[in-house]
């Protein structure tokens, strides 16, 4: 059997699309070959990386990539996970599903205490594997 084709994009692919492309990874297995990428890279979040690691999902060795590295790639699913990432992504070709599910972002570094921050990025985290769970499930693999 193929793998599943994905690409998760937000907008900085520095948080969510990172933290739902080592779940999806994990908890897919072989089933699924996964990417993420951003409208505007960044680079990863260490709360993103932290909040992982505390799961046992290693995302260190991630970067942030631009969505237009992979423009003209046929994939399964893009899955865009923020609302700037689906009003500003671009069209793939072939049999594309294309589904959105919003999460909130993060706040940036500053915004809050470090307590609060690590706190949203935990509940966002465990949001975005909720959803994957759902995911793969409706994905009758």
């Amino acid at each position: 059997m193929s793998k599943l084709k994905v690409l998760i994009l937000c907008t900085g692919n520095s948080a969510r699309s990172q933290m739902a492309e080592g779940i999806l990874r994990q908890d897919g297995g072989a089933a699924f070959e996964v990417h993420s990428a951003g409208v505007k890279p960044g680079s990863v979040r260490p709360e993103a990386i932290q909040a992982m690691k505390e799961i046992g999902i290693d995302i260190s060795g991630h970067r942030s990539k631009s969505v237009e590295e992979f423009i003209g790639q046929e994939f399964d699913f893009v899955i865009t996970v923020c609302d700037n990432a689906k009003e500003t992504c671009p069209v793939f070709p072939g049999k594309t599903r294309q589904i959105h599910q919003s999460f909130e972002d993060p706040p940036q570094p500053g915004e809050k205490s470090a307590g609060e921050t690590i706190a949203i990025f935990r509940r966002v985290r465990d949001e975005i594997r909720q959803w994957i769970k759902d995911f793969i499930a409706d994905t009758d693999l």
